[in-house]
């Protein structure tokens, strides 16, 4: 079926994702997770936000040791989750209310319970023998290399039925696939298009840049102490005392983006959004896999993911190392996600602070990306050890506290139990603060979070230069961010005062009108020049 509101090819230039974690965003059957008809059931509540597209995260039938990161089967839905034909009405659902569908699709590793591992693990000589990374061990039967796991320990597992060793970048329950040879990228393909067919409009696909390992599988070299970086590994995995040049970020990973792109040639108004799992290459990584016609259309960036508060230099900083490095390729930015701390509590903002990044994020070059509860300022839940369900959480605690916090149940209405995302106990607590910050009580209030990311949302559709504008004259002065974003006739200036304290700074010579009221836009002319009050916004247009 042909989803009207899709037929712009260029829809995700600039476009709104709204990620939904399935497991935490609506129960539908009382059995204290969330699933498919929950996200159906809650259509009308997002396409109210404005956005173009929801993400929803992995579904597919799944052991669950990594939350449907470990897949079993590509092409049907774990029925925790539902049915295919309840991601058929899902979609059905989504295309009415014109929101476009993206699902993230995991193609390094699979489960260690899917049927192509066990076949491969049973029947060495067989037709699936090589489909995943084995390698013999060394002399002294210790591992083929040095290459350490993502989760923690080496990343690679004995099995006594082959006598070798397979690779598992992640979970040992998560052997990695062999995109080395063809017929695993054609299955993968095959996968792909099953979903397209059902009406899937575009994949974030996980963790992109480790599709392929170098095939002579040489040892990684040290990563000086000083270059080690911590936005998804905490500091406490040895993970990353290593620089990763053989065990991900491999040049055989763009010929098989090419056949992915055109692949989603094939259907109308596709995309595609890669994450880039990769703390010190990730903007260059970005531009070269986006880069052009052939590659993804776009890249999950994580430079605004990290646990450092995002001040006015960092933020002008990354935008010119991305036109440095990266210029030509298209970012999708978030400041929030289902692996990293809220940024509400990982920045200490205050209601105020969360408005102005909200209106921030609307204003980047690229695409926006938020996270379920974002856009009612929800924070990091506080989980006791025996409520985690995260193994990551599990294995670093408690100097890491895994992922759980951030992956709390939806919070529906206030004066329900489990704030109205389940009749039954839930998979994770519901936190009693961000219980009272629920949608019930904040679409009766319109000063909330929730009616500002609306206001947000619409004044970036509403403005050719901030959906798909170019970006210049990036600078940070003190605690005020400033730039321009300009398309066809349309030139705007924007300043972000990211700090508590009153600043004055130049305004840009010529005429201009103050836009975006709405979301707390003003200027005040103070001596001629430009005074914003604490988190104050002024976004003005060129007359």
């Amino acid at each position: 079926m042909t989803d009207p509101a899709a037929l712009d090819s260029n829809w995700w230039r600039g476009g709104v994702i709204y990620q939904i974690y399935p497991r935490s965003f609506q129960d539908s059957n009382a059995d204290g997770i969330g699933d498919l008809p929950g996200i159906t059931a809650r259509m009308p509540y997002i396409a109210s936000l404005g956005i173009d597209a929801i993400w929803i995260s992995p579904f597919f039938t799944s052991p669950m040791k990594d939350f449907g990161y470990d897949v079993s089967d590509y092409c049907d839905v774990d029925p925790i989750f539902g049915t295919l034909a309840d991601f058929d009405a899902l979609i059905a659902a989504a295309q009415q209310h014109g929101v476009k569908v993206m699902i993230d699709v995991v193609l390094s590793h699979t489960s260690d319970r899917h049927p192509w591992f066990i076949k491969s693990r049973e029947e060495p000589d067989g037709p699936m023998g090589d489909w995943y990374v084995w390698a013999d061990a060394k002399p002294d039967g210790t591992a083929p290399n040095n290459w350490l796991s993502f989760f923690g320990g080496p990343a690679w597992q004995w099995d006594s039925n082959r006598e070798q060793y397979y690779l598992h970048n992640f979970l040992s329950a998560q052997p990695d696939l062999n995109l080395h040879n063809t017929e695993v990228q054609d299955a993968l393909l095959e996968v792909l298009r099953f979903w397209l067919d059902r009406g899937v409009r575009g994949f974030r696909m996980d963790t992109v840049n480790f599709l392929f390992a170098d095939k002579a599988l040489r040892d990684n070299p040290p990563l000086p102490p000083e270059e080690r970086n911590s936005v998804l590994a905490p500091r406490v995995n040895p993970y990353n005392h290593q620089d990763h040049v053989y065990s991900k970020n491999q040049p055989e990973t763009l010929e098989f983006l090419s056949k992915v792109r055109m692949l989603m040639e094939e259907y109308d108004a596709t995309t595609t959004l890669g994450e880039i799992g990769d703390a010190t290459e990730g903007l260059p990584l970005l531009g070269e896999y986006t880069r052009g016609t052939d590659r993804l259309h776009q890249c999950y960036a994580f430079e605004f993911l990290a646990a450092e508060p995002l001040v006015a230099g960092r933020v002008a900083e990354v935008l010119h190392e991305l036109d440095r490095v990266a210029s030509g390729g298209w970012a999708a930015w978030a400041f929030s996600n289902h692996d990293v701390m809220r940024h509400a509590t990982r920045w200490g903002l205050t209601p105020a602070a969360q408005r102005l990044y909200a209106t921030l994020m609307m204003c980047l070059p690229g695409s926006a990306v938020l996270y379920q509860g974002e856009e009612l300022g929800l924070e990091e839940d506080a989980l006791a050890y025996e409520d985690l369900q995260d193994p990551y959480g599990r294995e670093f605690w408690p100097q890491y506290k895994g992922r759980d916090g951030c992956r709390t149940p939806m919070v529906w209405q206030a004066d329900t139990q489990n704030a109205g995302f389940s009749e039954a106990a839930p998979w994770l607590p519901v936190g009693s603060e961000n219980q009272s910050r629920a949608v019930d009580v904040q679409e009766a209030d319109p000063g909330a979070q929730l009616h500002h990311y609306r206001r947000a949302i619409a004044l970036r559709k509403a403005h050719p230069a901030l959906r798909g504008g170019t970006i210049s004259d990036v600078c940070a002065e003190g605690d005020v961010l400033h730039f321009r974003r300009s398309a066809g006739d349309e030139t705007l200036f924007c300043a972000f005062n990211m700090s508590d304290t009153p600043s004055t700074h130049a305004f840009p010579d010529g005429a201009w009108d103050i836009v975006g009221q709405d979301v707390g836009s003003a200027a005040e002319a103070v001596d001629g020049g430009l005074h914003l009050g604490p988190w104050q916004v002024c976004l003005a247009r060129r007359v």
